[in-house]
């Protein structure tokens, strides 16, 4: 299934989704969909790796484990970071809404897919 596809769907199935994207280790885009302008859904999926790596390297000193989601929460917004490996991530921006239990659980199912795609 092409990722443009897998976003657009997981998307449609979270309530005040703003966008997606798939982002590879440099912190390129891969893939996108959603109802952000294209550049700021790039600039958040880059600035969105920095966090991620970050957190990756101390998780890994603290604990010995692999950092597997991260959940930020601001007053406008919620995104949720997953790493598919260790050299691409999902990055899921929503609207600051009760939604987060659905957006989990949808973001998980693409992770799973992408997981395949990747493979």
């Amino acid at each position: 299934m092409p990722f443009k596809k897998m976003l657009g769907t997981m998307l449609e199935r979270i309530p005040g989704s703003l966008g997606a994207i798939i982002v590879d280790w440099e912190g390129e885009s891969v893939d996108q969909a959603g109802r952000l302008d294209a550049f700021e859904l790039k600039v958040i999926g880059a600035h969105k790796g920095l966090i991620l790596d970050n957190l990756r390297q101390a998780v890994a000193r603290a604990e010995g484990n692999d950092l597997e989601e991260i959940i930020i929460t601001t007053a406008q917004r919620q995104t949720i970071i997953m790493p598919a490996t260790r050299d691409y991530f999902l990055v899921v921006a929503l609207e600051r809404k009760d939604v987060m239990g659905r957006a989990l659980f949808e973001a998980r199912r693409c992770l799973e897919q992408l997981k395949e795609e990747i493979a």
